[in-house]
């Protein structure tokens, strides 16, 4: 997104000490902290990069979060993965538009949000419904209604089942990733490339 800071958008706000700070933007709104507060239409209506200073003084920059600022920030029910392990794992799984994706492991959604950017189609199979609705969220959230449109999450246990259909990709997030294979040599197409993270595993 391009342009000014609009309503409803998010902003990040970061202090002389580089904190960081994610805030959604309303017309009601304020951003607040030990060094006092600057309501939300100071930076509604003005370009990414305004130095906003509030009532006692403190400045703060403004900028448009990167994904991998809200990925950092963003509210979260699981551990995510983080963006130096997001990158190599769309790299190795050669995410690109247009993609077919089943999804296992949904978490709070960052590697969800990290292929729906690159273009990527998603379905997946998440076991915890409070971890499924906060993924959805934080997609909504930060890449807006279109990105639903390819990301088709439901409940589920990826160990028992996975979905019908043809993938390319197959990406795994979960305790004992070798338990899907089986169930994965049935939808992803010849050619098709699994990807597990596994940080557990010394």
């Amino acid at each position: 997104m391009n342009g000014a800071f609009a309503e409803g958008e998010k902003a990040l706000f970061i202090d002389s000490k580089q904190r960081r700070y994610l805030a959604t933007l309303n017309r009601e709104g304020e951003f607040h902290s030990h060094s006092g507060f600057i309501p939300h239409t100071v930076v509604i209506g003005a370009q990414p990069g305004i130095i906003a200073e509030t009532t006692k003084g403190a400045k703060y920059i403004v900028l448009r979060p990167t994904l991998e600022d809200f990925v950092i920030e963003m509210p979260r029910g699981a551990q995510v993965i983080y963006p130096k392990d997001l990158a190599p794992m769309c790299m190795m799984g050669d995410i690109y538009p247009g993609v077919r994706v089943f999804e296992t492991g949904i978490g709070s959604g960052a590697l969800s949000m990290t292929m729906l950017r690159w273009g990527a189609h998603i379905t997946g199979l998440e076991l915890r419904e409070d971890f499924l609705n906060r993924a959805r969220t934080n997609v909504r959230s930060f890449l807006g209604e279109e990105a639903l449109t390819r990301y088709d999450v439901s409940l589920g246990d990826s160990y028992e089942e996975v979905p019908t259909g043809e993938f390319d990709r197959v990406m795994l997030d979960l305790p004992e990733p070798w338990r899907v294979v089986p169930h994965a040599e049935n939808i992803l197409v010849r050619g098709g490339l699994l990807v597990a993270y596994t940080p557990s595993i010394t």
